[in-house]
């Protein structure tokens, strides 16, 4: 009886150090980025200051693990492939990158800044991660809107949804699509606000 613990034990030890010396799969971790330009020299386009808050996203994208779809309703997450940052953090960080680089405003700030400002840009994200399926794709769908101090109501939106093909079919090929998506996405929102200031200029001061 004695023997056989011994040689029961001596297994269950031998299984643990052949497991122990398998190396953990490690994480990859991807960002999302969007090419910064040089704000023009000349005085901003606009008279005033703009503030950008945070963007109002599920769980899932305020978590670091890159979602996927499966058809209409099925959600899920990879445990290997994971974010820098969550999605909806990045998003405002481009956001507020890409209205400064434009050059229209007298200043753009956080609204969790000290700052303040004649409009708010405030948000909602909704989807950003894979599509499975016979046409992988990367999906981005999010929506945005002015809010003016002054009047207190909502001047301006704009809703952003679109389906990138993937070339490929890893994870990082699907990390460029929705690089490419988002970049696609918030170029609309710096133009949409283009267009509504010069159409609607604030009053000189």
């Amino acid at each position: 009886m004695f023997r056989r613990v011994l040689l029961a034990s001596g297994l269950s030890l031998a299984l643990f150090a052949l497991s122990s010396c398998g190396a953990a799969r490690p994480s990859m971790f991807y960002q999302l980025d969007i090419p910064e330009t040089s704000a023009p020299a000349s005085a901003p386009r606009f008279n005033t200051d703009l503030l950008v808050g945070r963007l109002v996203a599920p769980h899932l994208y305020r978590d670091d693990r890159i979602v996927y779809r499966q058809g209409s309703t099925q959600l899920g997450t990879y445990e290997y492939h994971r974010w820098a940052e969550p999605p909806a953090d990045t998003m405002e960080t481009l956001l507020i990158r890409a209205l400064r680089s434009s050059g229209n405003f007298r200043s753009v700030q956080s609204l969790r800044s000290n700052a303040r400002g004649d409009y708010i840009l405030r948000g909602h994200l909704h989807e950003l991660g894979e599509v499975t399926g016979s046409n992988l794709a990367g999906r981005v769908d999010f929506e945005v809107e002015l809010f003016s101090q002054k009047s207190g109501t909502v001047v301006w939106s704009k809703h952003y949804s679109n389906d990138e093909p993937v070339n490929g079919k890893k994870v990082p090929a699907v990390v460029d699509a929705l690089n490419k998506n988002l970049q696609r996405g918030i170029d609309q929102v710096v133009a949409g606000l283009a267009d509504f200031f010069a159409k609607n200029p604030p009053p000189k001061e």
